[in-house]
């Protein structure tokens, strides 16, 4: 019987580490093609009044919208080609589409990627998750500030196109950090009013407010939902910086959100995202095989679809209990306490 291994995760797929320049241009065609024949349809059946027709193609452009999202995603991590250049902008030039600004982005991702289950490096990069004293902390107006924020309808709803539609477009956070985040940002705006011009000569302004507004909504919303049950679930990994373990927070704090198969390929296997965490250059296309290859990391961190929509309410980690717990939750213990 051979024996087991017993190096660290990050030496073990170290191999899956090198991305197919052939499979990146494919992934980005088989991506990019139907997203604007859909957007092309889409835009004369505006022209033509058909503004249903066009407000329902936006659905499934807001999926490959989603999609090329994951190839800038992986290019931040210079994970879909060799050469940094052609990964940076192919980056770039997907986050005019996605309104994203790639270097801003990768920086902030970056940071998420290093303290990702960190309680003491929390607010960069991530969503916002105050533990139970904390909150408790908060003077009354604040506390209830948090729970909008944390309502489903600001989460996923109001907050992602926010972001999406204005914060970015904005001087703040990293922003504020010399004149390469401006750079960045202010070269993604003046692409996206290019893009923005293009397709109002061809197609009318009222393309840009039945398709494009639409689908950038519909596709933020997804995002953020995506970037939710990756690291807010029953049983995730939160620590203490001196107890905080890179490895552990990839395995127990990133979920394997388990898909059905068509939306694993609309997300590029995004929900395989424990292993993503401990070697971030895998090529999305490549974390199947991962999976494949070490069936143990299938159930670590398994997450169905139902389980994900249960733990919307979780939003305090209790470090008493190390968990994620809801308002409704606390208010029990707290009566707990003071009957006690």
């Amino acid at each position: 019987m051979p024996n087991p291994d017993t190096r660290p995760w990050r030496q073990r797929l170290a191999p899956y580490q090198q991305p197919s320049a052939r499979r990146s241009i494919l992934e980005i065609v088989i991506t990019a093609a139907p997203l604007a024949a859909i957007w092309a349809v889409a835009w004369v059946a505006a022209h033509f009044g058909l503004w249903w027709v066009a407000l329902l193609l936006a659905v499934p452009a807001a999926l490959f919208l989603v999609r090329l999202f994951m190839v800038q995603h992986d290019c931040s991590h210079r994970a879909f080609f060799r050469n940094r250049h052609a990964n940076d902008w192919i980056g770039r030039v997907i986050g005019v589409l996605t309104v994203t600004p790639y270097d801003c982005w990768r920086q902030t991702h970056a940071i998420h990627h290093a303290t990702s289950g960190d309680l003491d490096r929390r607010g960069l990069g991530d969503i916002l998750t105050l533990t139970v004293e904390e909150y408790r902390a908060l003077p009354l107006w604040r506390r209830i500030g948090y729970r909008l924020y944390r309502h489903p309808v600001v989460l996923f709803g109001i907050g992602p196109a926010y972001v999406f539609l204005l914060e970015q477009r904005l001087p703040s956070g990293l922003m504020k950090g010399g004149w390469r985040p401006w750079l960045s940002a202010m070269g993604t705006n003046a692409g996206i009013a290019v893009f923005l011009v293009i397709v109002a000569l061809l197609a009318g302004w009222q393309a840009l407010l039945l398709v494009n507004l639409p689908t950038l909504v519909i596709a933020s919303s997804i995002g953020v939902w995506l970037f939710y049950v990756q690291h807010q679930f029953e049983g995730t990994y939160w620590a203490r910086r001196d107890d905080w373990d890179l490895t552990e927070a990839a395995l127990k704090g990133a979920s394997h959100y388990h898909l059905p198969q068509p939306l694993r390929w609309m997300t590029a296997n995004i929900g395989v995202h424990h292993v993503h965490h401990i070697a971030s250059r895998i090529p999305f296309y490549r974390l199947p095989t991962v999976l494949k290859d070490h069936p143990e990391l299938r159930e670590a961190a398994r997450l169905s679809v139902p389980q994900s929509i249960r733990a919307v309410p979780l939003s305090l980690w209790d470090e008493a209990s190390e968990q994620l717990i809801s308002f409704r939750q606390l208010a029990r213990q707290t009566r707990a306490a003071a009957a006690a």
